[in-house]
């Protein structure tokens, strides 16, 4: 054993690393889009905007994250809500009545559901043409020019709830129109029994709001169902030197809530302050955004794609507002209702959309996806005890801005193991901060009332092993009665195996040895995955994988829970392999964007750095609009899935982020491994302060095909393992560290909290 005591501190950082977005990977157009869905994204979490041409016009489409209309799902809560109920009607074989009551109200009622806030329209000159659109992402600007050298630029402040727009060289004014949502008039048919579509606004039977015009402002005030109301005011500058500047924002008011200042006190205020003030500190915050991480890749469009699915992400995630929802402030711009309501899923949506946050180096945003989740708590005791008629803590499937629970296919939107997949995002904040208070606050009492409620909701089967009463995988068979399983999926079955890990592992964290002994021996009841004699990952015993479907629920067990590990040896590998292999043979016909980017941080797991590249790949150029925006379906309909259509969401592009991090580093398995799974044609490749568990960041790069300097920092100090890089190194600089190199595969690091070390490879 080599045994080197490192004291001599350097400051080298690993080269040709980007700190900033490049102008490569900002949006450039010769022309605004004409439709919502392929403009400008704007946001700060709490408001967005989204910038494009509605025929004459330039339209800034405006959202708030808290608009909702928030009236209990109609019929849902009837005497039948009940898990039991549910098991019966499944042993009767009569299960019409289940979706007439628990499915059938997500799609016929319009309500609840996220709504749309207004828009800002100016009326540009016909022969005003647009010369050029550029969306920065790295100060999130948006600039647009026009031929007659008319110029806009337009933010959405990082940290206050506006949006500024000045135009420059103006020759006359400019005079904005504040458009309302179409509450009142006639019902275009379409949406009331299609989710998908979104239903005609119009439904949610508002009286039209009022429209105030002023000098120099407009303000109009919508009261929605229950005395919700939101409020939205403009207000600009006169044009001075052929320049006018204008700010608005939108507020909104709940019944029985602390009163929010008003939008109107917002913009006066934030005039006060002045565009160039605004734009300063909105500059500062990106500007530390983008130094938490970087990367630098020989793939040109995987590279941008993830500078934009980082940019979507800050613009979408931030503690002190709603966590990101299926569309998050940029909600659709269609006179319609979102697709699927724009509500929060959680039966992959949410959780696939902070998967980028955590190796990513972005765990400060991350926290507002647990505020909202802890500030919901006893919401979701009300509904565990009222549907599962038990103590513990179970989290809808599919919820409201507040946490309650709309029904839908219930498979997934009253699924029993949603929060032990929530439990996963607690364990991954905990891994990769190694915050002790949140471990002990947050953490370890959200396993304890998720394990409590699973051991008391399971029962043994005729072996003595535990199992669900009834089981499923989220949407396999649909909504059907076959979608019920007597014994436990592989996905219901690596969620509660999770479950009882992570509370044992960090109730020994805590010191609490009778929580784990007593985690571990519900643990050792459960029994093992279904594998086909060809180690196949099944969707239960009773059915292989052997369908088409987006929902790759039955390889939980691979990615994201890291239960079957490539590194755990041949066995798992065969099963990691088979399983990846048999999802190909079956084929994509049903799979949407989103499924590309999971297959692409499980290729990664099993170390395919090509097949990860070629899957992000297909889920940048066949299922994202030219904003970037994941649309589900295969828009170059060269069968890459039989889904053509585009509704958008999320998750797939923050999927995709964490996929390519996922390929530069890993950290899941106990010991951090740099570039995993990346091709063997990427010679030049660097990265920068990604984050390892163990709160340690790294930065590495390798040139001419070879890993040629690494970088640890150990945030919070601790003892951790690197796979060996290079075969023969040298300690470049280091502070605070002790390294052992116990054998020839690893480098076992000892590090004081901001200890630092940078290897170096050697000939």
């Amino acid at each position: 054993m080599q045994k080197i005591i490192l004291t001599v501190f350097g400051l080298l950082l690993c080269a040709n690393v980007l700190s900033q977005p490049l102008a490569k990977h900002d949006l450039q157009s010769n022309r605004l889009a004409n439709v919502w869905d392929e403009a400008i994204p704007l946001g700060n979490a709490t408001v967005g905007a989204l910038i494009w041409q509605n025929g004459e016009k330039l339209r800034f489409s405006l959202d708030r994250a808290d608009i909702w209309d928030m009236r209990p799902m109609a019929g849902l809560h009837r005497k039948e809500f009940s898990y039991q109920w549910v098991q019966g009607q499944v042993a009767k074989k009569d299960y019409k009545p289940v979706q007439q009551f628990f499915d059938a109200p997500y799609d016929r009622e319009p309500a609840p559901s996220k709504i749309p806030a207004g828009a800002l329209e100016f009326a540009i000159n016909d022969a005003a043409k647009v010369k050029s659109v550029n969306l920065s992402v790295s100060k999130a600007l948006c600039e647009v020019e026009w031929e007659s050298g008319m110029k806009l630029k337009t933010f959405v402040h990082a940290i206050e709830p506006v949006g500024w727009f000045r135009f420059e060289n103006l020759k006359a004014g400019l005079m904005p129109d504040l458009v309302a949502p179409k509450y009142q008039g006639k019902i275009e048919e379409g949406g009331a029994v299609n989710s998908l579509v979104g239903d005609d606004l119009a439904r949610l039977g508002y009286k039209q709001g009022s429209v105030t015009k002023q000098k120099n402002r407009i303000v109009y005030e919508q009261e929605g169902w229950g005395g919700f109301k939101y409020q939205i005011t403009v207000q600009w500058s006169d044009v001075k030197n052929g320049v006018m500047e204008g700010v608005w924002s939108i507020s909104s008011q709940y019944p029985d809530q602390k009163v929010s200042p008003s939008s109107s006190a917002v913009t006066e205020r934030a005039l006060l302050r002045g565009y160039t003030k605004d734009y300063a500190s909105h500059s500062l915050w990106w500007n530390k955004f983008w130094a938490q991480s970087s990367l630098s890749v020989p793939d040109t469009t995987l590279e941008k794609q993830w500078y934009l699915e980082q940019y979507k992400f800050g613009s979408a995630a931030r503690r002190g507002a709603p966590p990101i929802s299926l569309q998050a402030v940029w909600t659709a711009d269609n006179r319609r209702i979102p697709p699927w309501k724009g509500d929060f899923h959680h039966d992959l949506n949410t959780q696939l959309s902070y998967w980028p946050s955590y190796s990513g180096n972005h765990l400060e945003e991350g926290l507002g996806y647990f505020d909202h989740l802890d500030a919901n708590l006893e919401n979701y005791k009300r509904y565990t005890k009222l549907y599962f008629g038990t103590d513990g803590l179970a989290v809808p499937g599919v919820t409201t801005l507040d946490g309650t629970e709309m029904g839908g296919w219930i498979q997934y939107s009253l699924s029993p193991t949603v929060s032990s997949w929530l439990a996963h995002h607690y364990y991954l904040q905990w891994r990769y901060s190694m915050d002790r208070d949140f471990l002990k606050n947050r953490a370890y009492p959200w396993f304890r009332e998720v394990c409590t409620f699973l051991e008391n909701i399971t029962v043994p089967d005729s072996s003595g092993l535990r199992k669900l009463p009834i089981s499923s995988s989220p949407e396999i068979n649909d909504n059907k009665l076959s979608a019920w399983f007597p014994e436990n999926t592989n996905y219901d079955l690596s969620l509660m195996k999770f479950a009882f890990s992570g509370a044992k592992e960090l109730a020994v964290e805590l010191g609490l040895t009778k929580d784990a002994d007593h985690w571990q021996e519900v643990l050792s009841e459960f029994g093992d995955y279904a594998v086909t004699e060809n180690k196949e990952l099944m969707f239960a015993a009773s059915l292989p994988y052997n369908e088409s479907h987006r929902h790759f629920s039955h390889m939980m067990a691979i990615h994201p829970l890291s239960l079957i590990k490539w590194e755990d040896g041949a066995d798992a590998q065969s099963i990691i392999k088979n399983s990846i292999e048999r999802l190909e043979k079956i084929g994509p016909d049903y799979w949407c964007g989103y499924s590309y980017s999971w297959l692409a941080n499980m290729k990664a797991r099993a170390k395919d750095g090509e097949g990860a590249a070629k899957d992000l790949s297909i889920f940048a150029k066949a299922f994202c609009l030219p904003n970037s925006f994941h649309v589900n379906g295969d828009q170059t309909k060269s069968g890459l899935s039989k889904f053509t259509y585009r509704p958008f969401t999320l998750e797939g592009n923050f999927a995709f982020a964490a996929g390519l991090q996922e390929m530069l580093l890993q950290s899941y398995a106990g010991f951090i491994e740099i570039m995993p799974a990346v091709p063997a044609d990427w010679k030049e490749v660097s990265f920068n302060k990604l984050r390892a568990e163990g709160a340690f960041l790294v930065s590495a790069k390798k040139v001419n095909g070879v890993i040629s300097e690494v970088k640890i920092v150990a945030e919070k100090g601790g003892v951790t393992r690197l796979k060996q890089p290079f075969q023969k190194w040298k300690i470049q600089s280091a502070s605070g560290v002790t390294a052992e190199t116990p054998d020839d595969e690893f480098i076992e690091l000892k590090c004081k909290p901001g200890g630092t070390i940078i290897l170096q490879r050697t000939h």
